[in-house]
């Protein structure tokens, strides 16, 4: 249902990504960033204002996995340039009707992603993640992901 976006050389103009805390937390960890995929897509989206959305469930997920108040304060810099999406009540009962759907098909979805991938689905935005959760989400609703494969 959903659809995979593959990109390679760069993103494509009037790309709108949801950059989920998987890839976020990935990229800001010196350690475990280098050449993953989905943390180079997202420093070349950097690059194209207005091309990256994120909202408050994302934000506080970042500042709860990094501790001090230099990391906070680099988190807040990096994320303040960027719009953010406020959830209004009918994506909540969406992503409730999304998780309950998954939990009939015998797959647990966290509340927080569901809640993501409705916001994705009603803005328009391809999800960047590496969270595996999404791409069953994407079978079962019309979320875009993005994949760094190149297709076959």
């Amino acid at each position: 249902m959903g659809s995979e976006i593959r990109l390679q050389g760069g993103t494509v103009p009037g790309l709108k990504l949801l950059v989920d805390t998987s890839v976020w937390s990935l990229a800001m960890r010196r350690d475990q960033s280098d050449g993953h995929p989905s943390v180079e897509f997202l420093a070349d989206a950097l690059r194209h204002e207005g091309s990256i959305f994120t909202t408050g469930l994302i934000l506080q997920e970042i500042l709860q996995g990094f501790s001090g108040p230099k990391a906070r304060k680099q988190i807040l810099d990096r994320f303040t340039p960027l719009p953010m999406i406020v959830p209004q009540r009918e994506d909540h009962t969406a992503a409730a009707d999304l998780r309950n759907d998954c939990r009939r098909r015998g797959v647990q979805i966290g509340t927080i992603d569901a809640l993501l991938a409705r916001l994705c689905i009603r803005h328009e935005l391809v999800m960047l993640s590496t969270d595996r959760d999404f791409e069953f989400l994407a079978t079962i609703a019309p979320l875009r992901l993005w994949a760094s494969q190149p297709l076959h």
